[in-house]
């Protein structure tokens, strides 16, 4: 079952939550704003204003780029104390993980340690069964590999939520995903989950003979000076200053509210999605990816080039590439990922000249949920424009 993590404004988009014109080619004069009132662009001073609300209690956005930037925040740091939020604070990335997993893949491709168009089985021959024996490297990171998803407990939010401390390592969950049959065969369709990359993070580790984290930390975290970009390295907290995240969801008395989610654990993501960042680490990374600072070469050209497959189950053309997506606002292509884990909703975004990029964190009270968080849509509308 496809899980409900968002791409960048994926095919479900709902443009009816989005208010305004999309923002004026040219942006304020670069200067740091910590409030949304403050020498904010309209559009996106309008987003975050209000907050908290019904769907997020707080926002922290960057834009930047050639064109401009604007930096702002708003709601709180906590629905207790009411404190405004901290616009430092650290959230839970999500699936922006997987740019980090593919570019550190993609960096092990031109050292030759790892071949795009090697079967995932010829690396871990002990995990990949016979099945699957012709899903590549690159099938994992595009998802276009057929592998369904893990069996994992529970359908609700509620059933996750009792479940956030459980434990699962990254073997368990591919011997989970791959006992079961095909969705397709691979290389004919795409189906975004997370699986190919939690089977490439271990080709990570199996290739390096180190750790996925270290990899990463040393490949990238370091060498671009993420201090506060971090894998939590199964802990269920985060550290550090953070805006606490809600749901909303069934509480013990039988009534629907929010529940504070900032506590939960993300092994079940791992590769795929359990990294905590900043906004100004996040816009950073943004940067450098797009300059071919990270990935250097042709083989960058793999996270700008989409498959020639439908999507499964939809029959829509894809709109993954490896470790990002692509959606067309404003009359350009947009180029970026979208991450969400409970409570926390995160992309980044860039047009491919780098003119104009995002990063946004919103504390989204429906994470994960079916439909893009309102917020988080305005958001990217605002600062791109409507999609064609």
């Amino acid at each position: 079952m496809r899980k409900p993590t968002r791409t960048l404004l994926a095919a479900a988009l709902v443009l009816g939550v989005a208010a305004g014109p999309a923002l004026t080619p040219a942006f304020a004069a670069e200067r740091p704003v910590v409030s949304a009132a403050q020498a904010a662009p309209a559009d996106l001073s309008a987003v975050v204003a209000g907050l908290p609300r019904a769907d997020a209690t707080a926002a922290l956005v960057r834009v930047g780029g050639t064109e401009g930037s604007w930096q702002g925040g708003a709601g709180v740091h906590d629905l207790e104390t009411n404190a405004p939020a901290d616009p430092a604070a650290r959230f839970r990335a999500g699936s922006v993980t997987k740019v980090f997993t593919a570019a550190t893949v993609l960096q092990l491709a031109a050292e030759g340690r790892v071949d795009l168009d090697r079967t995932a089985r010829s690396y871990l021959p002990d995990l990949v069964p016979a099945r699957y024996a012709t899903v590549t490297v690159r099938q994992l990171l595009n998802h276009t590999h057929g592998i369904p998803a893990a069996d994992m407990p529970g359908g609700t939010v509620e059933e996750w939520y009792a479940n956030r401390f459980d434990v699962h390592t990254p073997e368990e969950l591919v011997r989970s995903a791959t006992a079961q049959p095909r969705e397709f065969e691979p290389g004919t369709g795409q189906h975004y989950l997370n699986i190919g990359y939690t089977i490439a993070g271990l080709i990570v580790e199996r290739v390096t003979g180190d750790s996925y984290e270290h990899q990463v930390e040393r490949r990238i975290l370091r060498p671009l000076g993420l201090r506060n970009t971090y894998f939590p390295r199964g802990a269920a907290e985060i550290t550090g200053p953070y805006n606490h995240g809600y749901q909303t969801m069934r509480l013990d008395d039988g009534t629907t509210g929010l529940r504070d989610v900032s506590e939960w654990g993300t092994s079940e993501a791992w590769a795929a999605g359990d990294l905590v960042s900043t906004t100004a680490d996040l816009e950073n990374f943004t940067k450098a990816l797009f300059k071919g600072r990270v990935v250097r070469g042709p083989l960058l050209e793999e996270m700008f080039t989409l498959p020639k497959v439908p999507d499964f189950p939809s029959g829509a053309p894809a709109a993954f590439s490896v470790g990002l997506s692509m959606k067309k606002l404003g009359g350009r292509e947009v180029w970026g990922k979208t991450g969400g884990r409970w409570g926390y909703n995160t992309a980044i975004a860039s047009t491919r000249d780098g003119s104009r990029t995002l990063v946004y964190s919103v504390n989204a009270t429906d994470a994960k949920g079916q439909d893009m968080n309102k917020t988080a849509l305005r958001l990217m509308v605002a600062a791109y424009g409507l999609p064609e």
